[in-house]
């Protein structure tokens, strides 16, 4: 198995090296690639399919081929932090997700998982294929289903238009309506779907295992396409609300706006990660946490007013990544974005681009808002301390504001809700308390 791994943006040239990769595996690599939702219209969405080599995007994830994986990882740096491993590029990764789909996935729970030898497709299988596995000990989770059936007692209710269309000549049979427990749910189709779809993806041999017990254990559940999940009719209550993870785990792994899995007639398969959606997401789910119970309401991907009018029809429709509301009062909109800032001296906007300052500027016209602010993730050639930059907008005494921020995403995510609390609290206007 040829397996190799990028960072973002990275380049990787053909040839047989540990530091390059054989023409013929990238080329069933990109193929693969170019099947993703994210691949865009030219197909390179994903990766750069060039003559010398393949280039990584801003999508992030694992590509598997016949004979050959690529695991593109992102850059989550630290404060101070310039030369960050694999593996810590990994944990960080998986911590983002676990902040955004609900998973309570600490140190401890993690620290079995083989950070360096396995992928991070790998890493996730082992998380929940364990996980799973010992929920199943404890008994598959039953809903009562309705069954129709010709007995000669009765059971249950008797169905009188059935019994007398069928069985008026032969009353020796009964038309019995009745409930019976089941483990035959939605819930426990999506575990099963899940657990199908990982045993052709999984390659470590300790996955393969718990995967291959696990299909014994769901072989009396309904196998049901990925496609043809039936998710709205999950309910999760008292009796079953300890599989409240896993179903946020089998989502993350089967059907995410964020990812794709499906690799169409070609013999692979892909889990990929669009890094501009992941962090906003991250971050939305922080400032949630970081104001509750302060009267606020966050929205994410919303206002959807349009910038410009013709004949009554509006045009250019604008969606703010975090918009930030207190009664009727739009008081701070945040625009996330995955970029590096840089730290040249000779340059004050810091490597802020016009496009991101225009945008925000448009955002404050337009939803009245005196606050807006871009955010960007921290890394290691920044200063230590997060960037913490004031603009006022169109005049030195204007009182609308233009805030630009980062965020060290390396940090645990209750370091980063504190920091986000004080950060809104110098945002605000004067008379919001946080």
């Amino acid at each position: 198995m040829i397996r190799r791994t990028l960072r973002e943006w990275q380049r990787i040239g053909y040839g047989d090296d540990p530091t390059t990769i054989p023409q013929a595996a990238a080329d069933r690599i990109a193929a693969i690639a170019a099947r993703s939702s994210f691949a865009g219209r030219g197909g390179e969405g994903v990766l750069e399919h060039g003559r010398k080599g393949l280039r990584a995007r801003g999508v992030v994830g694992v590509i598997a081929a016949p004979g050959c994986q690529l695991e593109i990882l992102p850059k989550i740096e630290g404060r101070g932090d310039r030369g960050s491993s694999d593996d810590d590029l990994r944990r960080r990764l998986i911590h983002m997700l676990a902040v955004v789909h609900d998973l309570r996935i600490d140190t401890g729970s993690l620290a079995p998982l083989g950070w360096q030898k396995d992928t991070l497709l790998e890493l996730l299988i082992r998380l929940f294929s364990t996980r799973l596995m010992e929920a199943v000990r404890l008994g598959l989770p039953q809903r009562y289903r309705e069954h129709a059936d010709d007995r000669p007692a009765l059971r249950g209710r008797l169905d009188v238009t059935r019994q007398f269309a069928r069985h008026a000549v032969a009353p020796q049979r009964l038309a019995c309506r009745y409930d019976e427990l089941s483990p035959d749910s939605a819930l426990n189709q999506v575990m099963r779907a899940a657990v199908t779809r990982l045993q052709h993806a999984a390659q470590a041999p300790d996955n393969q295992r718990i995967l291959r017990e696990l299909g014994f254990a769901y072989a009396d559940v309904t196998a049901v396409s990925i496609p043809a999940l039936r998710w709205d009719q999950i309910t999760l209550d008292r009796t079953n609300q300890r599989w409240s993870e896993l179903l946020s785990l089998a989502r993350l792994l089967l059907t995410d706006r964020y990812q794709q899995t499906t690799a169409g007639a070609l013999d692979g398969h892909a889990l990929l990660f669009e890094m501009n959606a992941l962090f906003e997401h991250y971050v939305a789910r922080l400032v949630t946490r970081a104001l509750a119970g302060r009267g606020t309401r966050i929205a994410t991907q919303g206002g959807h007013r349009d910038c410009l009018f013709e004949d009554g029809t509006g045009r250019f429709r604008t969606r703010p990544d975090v918009i930030i509301r207190q009664g009727n009062r739009t008081i701070l909109i945040i625009d996330t974005k995955w970029k590096r800032m840089t730290p040249r001296i000779d340059d004050p906007k810091q490597g802020v681009s016009q496009a991101d300052v225009y945008q925000l500027m448009a955002y404050s016209q337009l939803y009245r808002c005196p606050n807006v602010m871009l955010l960007y993730p921290h890394h290691g050639d920044l200063p230590p301390q997060p960037i913490r930059t004031r603009y006022a907008i169109a005049s030195d005494d204007a009182e609308e504001t233009l805030h630009v921020a980062t965020l060290d995403v390396a940090d645990t995510a209750r370091a980063n809700v504190e920091t986000l609390r004080q950060l809104l609290g110098q945002t605000f206007p004067a008379d919001i308390a946080v």
